[in-house]
Protein backbone atom coordinates (compact mmCIF):
# COMPACT_ATOMS: atom_id res chain seq x y z
CA UNK A 1 0.00 0.00 0.00
CA UNK A 2 1.59 3.41 -1.54
CA UNK A 3 -0.28 6.41 -0.14
CA UNK A 4 1.92 9.75 -0.31
CA UNK A 5 2.25 11.82 2.08
CA UNK A 6 0.33 15.81 2.04
CA UNK A 7 -0.26 16.39 5.52
CA UNK A 8 2.01 19.27 7.03
CA UNK A 9 2.77 17.76 10.59
CA UNK A 10 2.68 19.97 12.63
CA UNK A 11 -0.26 22.59 11.52
CA UNK A 12 -2.60 19.60 11.51
CA UNK A 13 -1.96 18.11 15.07
CA UNK A 14 -2.16 22.09 16.35
CA UNK A 15 -5.54 22.21 14.45
CA UNK A 16 -6.84 18.60 15.86
CA UNK A 17 -5.67 19.48 19.24
CA UNK A 18 -7.48 22.53 19.28
CA UNK A 19 -10.73 19.93 18.98
CA UNK A 20 -10.27 18.08 21.87
CA UNK A 21 -12.60 19.28 24.16
CA UNK A 22 -11.24 18.79 27.31
CA UNK A 23 -9.42 15.31 26.27
CA UNK A 24 -6.36 14.06 27.78
CA UNK A 25 -3.41 12.98 25.74
CA UNK A 26 -0.63 10.65 26.11
CA UNK A 27 2.15 11.65 23.65
CA UNK A 28 4.60 9.18 21.87
CA UNK A 29 8.20 9.77 21.87
CA UNK A 30 9.97 12.70 19.70
CA UNK A 31 8.10 14.39 17.76
CA UNK A 32 4.64 13.48 18.40
CA UNK A 33 5.54 15.34 22.36
CA UNK A 34 7.18 18.12 20.27
CA UNK A 35 3.77 18.34 18.58
CA UNK A 36 1.79 18.71 21.49
CA UNK A 37 4.42 21.20 23.21
CA UNK A 38 4.70 23.51 19.77
CA UNK A 39 0.72 23.71 19.58
CA UNK A 40 0.26 24.86 23.11
CA UNK A 41 1.59 23.12 26.35
CA UNK A 42 -1.11 21.58 28.89
CA UNK A 43 -1.16 19.99 32.11
CA UNK A 44 -3.78 17.24 30.18
CA UNK A 45 -0.93 16.28 27.74
CA UNK A 46 0.84 12.99 29.99
CA UNK A 47 4.46 13.50 28.29
CA UNK A 48 6.78 10.53 28.60
CA UNK A 49 10.72 10.55 28.61
CA UNK A 50 12.42 7.50 27.24
CA UNK A 51 9.24 5.18 26.95
CA UNK A 52 9.26 3.88 23.23
CA UNK A 53 6.34 1.85 22.80
CA UNK A 54 4.51 2.92 25.34
CA UNK A 55 1.96 5.57 24.56
CA UNK A 56 -0.62 3.02 23.36
CA UNK A 57 -0.26 1.01 26.56
CA UNK A 58 0.02 3.80 29.11
CA UNK A 59 -3.23 5.88 27.55
CA UNK A 60 -5.33 2.31 27.81
CA UNK A 61 -4.18 2.63 31.53
CA UNK A 62 -5.31 6.31 31.57
CA UNK A 63 -8.40 5.55 30.03
CA UNK A 64 -9.60 2.91 32.11
CA UNK A 65 -8.27 4.83 35.04
CA UNK A 66 -10.46 7.55 33.69
CA UNK A 67 -13.72 6.25 31.79
CA UNK A 68 -15.35 9.54 32.23
CA UNK A 69 -12.64 11.50 30.23
CA UNK A 70 -11.83 10.80 26.67
CA UNK A 71 -8.26 9.77 25.90
CA UNK A 72 -6.05 10.07 22.87
CA UNK A 73 -2.75 8.01 22.29
CA UNK A 74 -0.87 10.39 19.42
CA UNK A 75 2.15 8.57 18.74
CA UNK A 76 4.52 7.78 15.89
CA UNK A 77 4.40 4.70 13.30
CA UNK A 78 7.86 3.41 14.64
CA UNK A 79 6.74 3.50 18.10
CA UNK A 80 3.14 2.05 17.13
CA UNK A 81 4.95 -0.72 15.20
CA UNK A 82 7.21 -1.68 18.58
CA UNK A 83 4.39 -1.30 20.98
CA UNK A 84 1.76 -3.02 18.58
CA UNK A 85 1.00 -6.07 20.89
CA UNK A 86 -0.90 -3.52 22.71
CA UNK A 87 -3.21 -3.30 20.77
CA UNK A 88 -4.37 -6.80 21.28
CA UNK A 89 -5.08 -5.51 24.86
CA UNK A 90 -6.41 -2.38 23.82
CA UNK A 91 -9.36 -4.57 21.70
CA UNK A 92 -9.89 -7.01 24.62
CA UNK A 93 -10.63 -4.17 27.07
CA UNK A 94 -12.44 -2.17 24.78
CA UNK A 95 -12.70 1.47 26.17
CA UNK A 96 -15.14 3.47 25.06
CA UNK A 97 -12.90 6.76 25.90
CA UNK A 98 -9.75 5.58 23.71
CA UNK A 99 -8.84 6.74 21.00
CA UNK A 100 -5.35 6.23 19.03
CA UNK A 101 -4.01 8.30 16.16
CA UNK A 102 -0.79 7.37 14.47
CA UNK A 103 1.15 10.44 12.39
CA UNK A 104 2.99 8.05 9.70
CA UNK A 105 5.87 9.51 8.22
CA UNK A 106 6.68 6.16 6.72
CA UNK A 107 10.28 6.63 8.16
CA UNK A 108 12.03 6.18 11.27
CA UNK A 109 12.01 10.10 11.46
CA UNK A 110 13.73 9.62 14.98
CA UNK A 111 16.69 7.31 14.25
CA UNK A 112 18.24 9.13 11.33
CA UNK A 113 15.08 8.79 8.83
CA UNK A 114 15.67 5.55 7.30
CA UNK A 115 12.78 4.46 5.29
CA UNK A 116 9.97 3.12 7.38
CA UNK A 117 7.76 -0.26 7.47
CA UNK A 118 4.80 1.36 6.49
CA UNK A 119 5.75 2.72 2.88
CA UNK A 120 5.16 -0.18 0.88
CA UNK A 121 3.59 -3.00 2.66
CA UNK A 122 2.43 -2.66 5.86
CA UNK A 123 -1.12 -1.19 6.51
CA UNK A 124 -1.76 -0.03 10.02
CA UNK A 125 -5.42 0.17 10.11
CA UNK A 126 -5.73 -3.24 8.67
CA UNK A 127 -3.47 -4.23 11.93
CA UNK A 128 -5.46 -2.79 13.85
CA UNK A 129 -8.78 -4.09 12.90
CA UNK A 130 -6.84 -8.26 13.19
CA UNK A 131 -6.46 -7.49 16.54
CA UNK A 132 -10.19 -6.55 17.31
CA UNK A 133 -9.94 -2.36 17.11
CA UNK A 134 -13.12 -2.20 14.39
CA UNK A 135 -13.58 1.73 14.25
CA UNK A 136 -10.29 2.42 12.07
CA UNK A 137 -9.77 5.82 10.04
CA UNK A 138 -6.64 6.42 7.34
CA UNK A 139 -6.43 10.53 6.63
CA UNK A 140 -4.22 11.49 4.06
CA UNK A 141 -5.52 15.04 3.71
CA UNK A 142 -4.73 18.13 5.49
CA UNK A 143 -7.99 19.06 5.27
CA UNK A 144 -9.90 16.16 6.98
CA UNK A 145 -9.30 17.44 10.65
CA UNK A 146 -12.32 18.02 11.44
CA UNK A 147 -13.54 14.71 10.28
CA UNK A 148 -10.67 13.46 11.92
CA UNK A 149 -11.68 14.82 15.14
CA UNK A 150 -15.02 13.54 15.62
CA UNK A 151 -14.04 9.98 14.55
CA UNK A 152 -11.41 10.80 17.24
CA UNK A 153 -13.38 12.65 20.08
CA UNK A 154 -17.23 12.09 19.28
CA UNK A 155 -17.45 8.67 18.16
CA UNK A 156 -17.68 5.09 20.10
CA UNK A 157 -13.80 3.98 20.92
CA UNK A 158 -11.53 2.48 20.99
CA UNK A 159 -10.32 3.39 17.33
CA UNK A 160 -7.50 3.80 15.63
CA UNK A 161 -7.04 5.76 13.23
CA UNK A 162 -4.08 6.70 10.99
CA UNK A 163 -2.60 10.17 9.50
CA UNK A 164 -0.11 9.72 6.39
CA UNK A 165 2.44 12.76 7.24
CA UNK A 166 5.53 14.84 5.30
CA UNK A 167 8.77 13.97 6.61
CA UNK A 168 9.26 17.32 8.19
CA UNK A 169 12.43 19.24 9.96
CA UNK A 170 9.90 20.86 12.86
CA UNK A 171 11.59 22.82 15.33
CA UNK A 172 12.11 21.16 18.67
CA UNK A 173 9.21 22.58 21.57
CA UNK A 174 10.44 20.54 23.98
CA UNK A 175 8.01 20.32 27.24
CA UNK A 176 9.33 20.35 30.77
CA UNK A 177 11.52 17.08 30.91
CA UNK A 178 11.17 16.56 34.87
CA UNK A 179 9.04 13.21 34.89
CA UNK A 180 7.35 13.52 38.71
CA UNK A 181 6.47 17.23 37.60
CA UNK A 182 5.00 15.72 34.88
CA UNK A 183 2.90 13.23 36.56
CA UNK A 184 2.04 15.47 39.20
CA UNK A 185 0.56 18.56 37.24
CA UNK A 186 -1.45 15.58 34.99
CA UNK A 187 -2.59 14.34 38.77
CA UNK A 188 -3.56 17.69 39.37
CA UNK A 189 -5.56 18.39 36.24
CA UNK A 190 -7.73 15.04 36.74
CA UNK A 191 -8.59 16.01 40.43
CA UNK A 192 -6.85 13.75 42.10
CA UNK A 193 -4.13 15.61 43.77
CA UNK A 194 -4.37 18.49 45.67
CA UNK A 195 -2.37 21.48 43.97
Amino acid sequence: MTVSNKISRRPFVAALLAKRVGALVIPGLGSPTWDCSAAGDSPEYLYSWGGMGLAVPTALGVALAQPQRRVLALTGDGEMLMGIGSLGVVAAQAPKNLAILVLDNESFGETGRQTGLTSDATDLCAIARGFGVARTMLVTEQGKTDELADFLFKGEGPCFAVAKIALSEDAWALPVKDGAAIARRFRIALGIEAP
